[in-house]
């Protein structure tokens, strides 16, 4: 019975409206440090940093109070000029936060260099593919007094005689001298 009158007195509840007070309070004050802790209410628009240099792209965030990351420097487009920006995350127009990272990848400075396959004595129908597979462009095909038709005799790049194992860059031409299958 004693359980029973400590509930029911004026004292036991007035705790429990205190208790009640206090917890109501604290989650506002826990609400209202959360909005300013995390920036509730702030938008920053992404600048569009499509085709700028470095230099401009850190001139642009850092007047946003926008930070920067590259991810990736590996890949070349000729559309755009070298070591400027082929792409970003989080997209132009955007809206973020102060302070947030912007990842770019920038275009490199030129294609990267390929090593010349040997397709010496190789055929015509196999040579052809396995340039234009590593990025080659195939260029003049002439033809030389030999047995062993359509075989590559010799490649040729601006005129010279091209060795297997020769780097080039991609996107180079490659001129091709075949076998006529003329019986000398």
């Amino acid at each position: 019975m004693n359980f029973f009158r400590f509930i029911f007195t004026k004292a036991f509840w007035i705790q429990v409206v205190i208790a009640a007070l206090v917890t109501v309070l604290l989650c506002f004050a826990y609400l209202f440090w959360l909005d300013w802790y995390t920036n509730h209410d702030q938008k920053i628009k992404v600048p569009n940093l499509e085709k700028l240099t470095l230099t401009q792209v850190d001139e642009q965030l850092e007047q946003l109070d926008l930070r920067r990351k590259i991810i990736d420097s590996a890949s070349f487009n000729p559309a755009y000029a070298p070591r400027t920006v082929i792409e970003q995350d989080p997209l132009a127009d955007k809206l973020v936060k102060e302070n947030r990272q912007v990842y770019i990848k920038l275009n490199a400075s030129g294609y990267g260099k390929v090593t010349v396959p040997n397709l010496i004595y190789k055929t015509k129908r196999q040579a052809i593919p396995t340039l234009e597979a590593l990025g080659f462009k195939i260029g003049n095909i002439t033809y030389k007094p030999n047995i062993a038709e359509n075989t590559v005799l010799e490649m040729r790049y601006k005129g010279k005689k091209l060795e297997p194992g020769t780097q080039l860059s991609k996107t180079s031409t490659i001129d091709l001298v075949l076998a006529d299958g003329s019986n000398l």
